[in-house]
C-alpha cells in the first residue's frame, strides 16, 4: 500500500502538466500519482500514458469522458490505494523539500498510536506578474509538531482558511463521509475541504511552503470574469456548503465555528460576484441565495447576515452595492486572491 495517493485532474493540460508531474515524482515509491485525463482534446492523454509507461510503480493514468474537475477528483479517489489522499491541479506544483518533509512526517505518524485525519501545510500564491509571493500560513493559529484536535485550533481571521491546496486527508475518512463532488462544476475544491470537516477528529500542521498555487491566466476558473460567467456553478457549491453545515447538528463547537467562518467567506464571494455582474437577474439570485440559507437554518442566517461580511454585501441600493465592491477590492488586494 502506498503512503500517499495524489490525484492530478487534467483537461487540455499539455502545456503545463509536465512541470506538475515532475515535481510529484520526487516522492518516489512512497506515492502514487493518479493522472485523470478528463476527456482532453489535446496531447494530455498521450503525455499521461508516457509517464505511466516510464514510471509504472508510481504513475497510473485513468481516461474518462469529460465530467469536470469534481468528477476527476472523484475518479482519483475511487482509484486511490494510499493511506492518505491529496489533489494537485495540473497547472500547480509542489516544493521538493517541503514535499519530502511531509512524506517523512506522514510515514512517522502512520506508525504511531494515533490516527491522523488531516495534514495541513502552507501554500504559496504563484500569481502571474506579482513581484511578491503571498504565502498562506497557519503558524499562529494551529499547534506545530503534534497531533491536535479542534479544541486547540485558534480563531483564524477573515481571509485565512484551509483550502484544498493546504490539506491532505486520510483516504478512509473521505470514503467514510461518502465524498462525491458534483460533475461539470467548478469551485468544488471548497467542497473537497468542507464536506469532510465534521468527520475530522485529529489534525497536524507543518509550517512548510508545500503547494505552489498558480493563479493569473485569463482562462483560469478563479479569474473574476470567468467566475461571473460560471456564477451558477459557484452558487451550487455555495448551497451544498449550506446544506452541509445545516445537517451537521452535533459537531464539536470549534468545528462548527470554523465551518461558519468558511461559509461566511463563500457567501460574501458569491454575493460580490453577483453584484459585480451588474444584472437584475443576478441581483435576484443573490436574494435567493440568502433566502436559501434562511430556510436551511435561521440561526446561521441571522449570524452571517448580521456579521461584518453579511452586512457589507447586503447594503441597500446602488450606493450600497458600490460600497460592497469597494470593500471587496481592499480585501482582494490584502489577501492576494483572484
Amino acid at each position: 500500500m502506498k503512503l500517499l495517493s495524489i490525484a492530478v485532474p487534467c483537461y487540455n493540460s499539455q502545456e503545463y502538466m509536465k512541470n506538475c508531474i515532475d515535481s510529484l515524482l520526487e516522492g518516489k515509491d512512497l506515492v502514487e500519482i493518479i493522472i485523470v485525463d478528463d476527456g482532453s482534446k489535446d496531447d494530455t492523454a498521450a503525455i499521461a500514458d508516457d509517464y505511466a509507461a516510464k514510471y509504472p510503480n508510481i504513475v497510473k493514468t485513468v481516461h474518462q469522458e469529460n465530467g469536470g474537475h469534481g468528477e476527476a477528483v472523484n475518479t482519483g479517489l475511487r482509484n486511490a490505494t494510499g493511506l492518505y489522499f491529496k489533489v494537485v491541479d495540473s497547472d500547480d506544483w509542489v516544493n521538493k523539500e517541503a514535499y519530502l518533509a511531509i512524506l517523512d512526517k506522514l510515514r512517522e505518524l502512520t506508525g504511531g498510536p494515533q490516527t491522523l485525519d488531516m495534514m495541513i501545510s502552507n501554500f504559496v500564491y504563484e500569481k502571474q506578474g506579482a513581484k511578491r509571493k503571498k504565502v498562506m500560513r497557519y503558524k499562529n493559529y494551529m499547534p506545530e509538531n503534534k497531533i491536535f484536535t479542534w479544541k486547540e485550533m485558534g480563531r483564524m481571521p477573515v481571509g485565512k482558511y484551509i483550502l484544498m491546496h493546504s490539506v491532505i486527508y486520510r483516504t478512509g475518512l473521505l470514503r467514510d463521509c461518502k465524498l462525491e463532488l458534483p460533475k461539470h462544476t467548478f469551485y468544488v475544491d471548497n467542497l473537497f475541504v468542507y464536506q469532510p470537516l465534521p468527520y475530522v477528529k485529529t489534525l497536524y500542521y507543518m509550517d512548510v511552503n508545500f503547494y505552489r498555487y498558480f493563479i493569473g491566466r485569463e482562462d483560469q476558473s478563479v479569474h473574476e470574469d470567468v467566475m461571473i460567467r460560471r456564477i451558477d456553478q459557484q452558487l451550487l457549491v455555495n448551497r451544498i456548503m449550506i446544506d452541509t453545515i445545516a445537517e451537521a447538528k452535533n459537531v464539536e463547537k470549534n468545528i462548527r465555528r470554523y465551518m461558519l467562518r468558511y461559509l461566511d467567506i463563500i457567501m460574501a464571494v458569491s454575493s460580490i460576484m453577483l453584484i459585480r455582474s451588474g444584472t437584475e437577474e443576478n441581483l435576484n439570485k443573490k436574494k435567493d441565495l440568502w433566502k436559501y440559507l434562511k430556510n436551511a437554518d435561521i440561526r446561521i442566517y441571522r449570524k452571517l447576515h448580521m456579521g461584518i461580511l453579511g452586512r457589507g454585501v447586503n447594503l441597500p441600493g446602488g450606493s450600497g452595492r458600490k460600497t460592497a465592491v469597494a470593500i471587496y477590492k481592499v480585501v482582494q488586494k490584502l489577501y492576494g486572491f483572484n
